[in-house]
């Protein structure tokens, strides 16, 4: 059976993502705080925590779908490439992006002996706000790369850029909303118990993986069931 892509928009079901989310963590809490525990330690390691994170989508598809899975599996390098080149670009993204104004900072001081610049941070308010607003939309519109590397092992980060690009069409908002609830769900351990953190963050990733897995399943194409629908009518 052959499966492609057909990049396309998402139908974004925000609601459904956490609540299936919660479903999977709660039957089986055991088995993903085990392997939650695994993608901390990886998240440890230099660039090895968009790899972990990776793998434990990977080892929440296999729970969700009722198949054998070790919590081993989340040090698995076979991917390391892709999460290392995609973080490397992140970096040298920030980078640039703040290039500008250690250069301003560095022209200021001179123009000024030293002292604090007037014009200086009269141009950095708008600048900072510009580097802000283009993060977010970077990160919204790259929202399901990690699921492309993961599911799909598109190991080239412009496909996988370009896909996801497409399939973030109209639904940045609902994104946003999604990151910004799922976040604040994860932080609830930190506000209430140090401990508690380690029941809350794994949630953040069970919800992601729902929303991963259910865009990739829109963008599928069956060949052979489209053949039969094609011969049908």
């Amino acid at each position: 059976m052959t499966v492609n892509l057909t990049p396309k928009p998402i139908n974004f079901k925000l609601g459904d993502y956490l609540n299936k989310g919660f479903e999977l963590l709660k039957n089986n809490f055991g088995n993903i705080f085990t392997a939650f525990l695994c993608c901390f330690v990886m998240a440890i390691i230099p660039f090895c925590g968009m790899l972990g994170a990776g793998n434990f989508y990977l080892y929440l598809r296999k729970i969700n779908k009722g198949q054998q899975a070790s919590a081993g599996e989340i040090f698995n390098f076979d991917r390391f490439m892709p999460y290392f080149m995609l973080q490397l670009i992140i970096i040298g993204g920030i980078i640039a992006m703040y290039v500008p104004v250690f250069l301003l900072g560095l022209l200021a001081g001179v123009m000024n002996g030293g002292e604090p610049s007037a014009w200086f941070s009269i141009v950095m308010i708008p600048y900072m706000i510009a580097i802000y607003v283009a993060i977010f939309y970077f990160v919204l519109k790259g929202f399901y790369i990690p699921a492309l590397i993961a599911f799909k092992n598109i190991t080239e980060i412009k496909t996988a850029w370009n896909i996801s690009k497409v399939m973030t069409k109209n639904n940045l908002l609902n994104i946003f909303l999604f990151s910004i609830v799922v976040s604040l769900l994860a932080q609830v351990g930190i506000i209430a118990c140090v401990i508690g953190v380690f029941v809350t963050a794994p949630f953040a990733y069970t919800a992601n993986y729902f929303a991963y897995e259910d865009a990739i399943q829109q963008i599928e194409v069956d060949e052979i069931s489209e053949i039969g629908i094609q011969e049908k009518f």
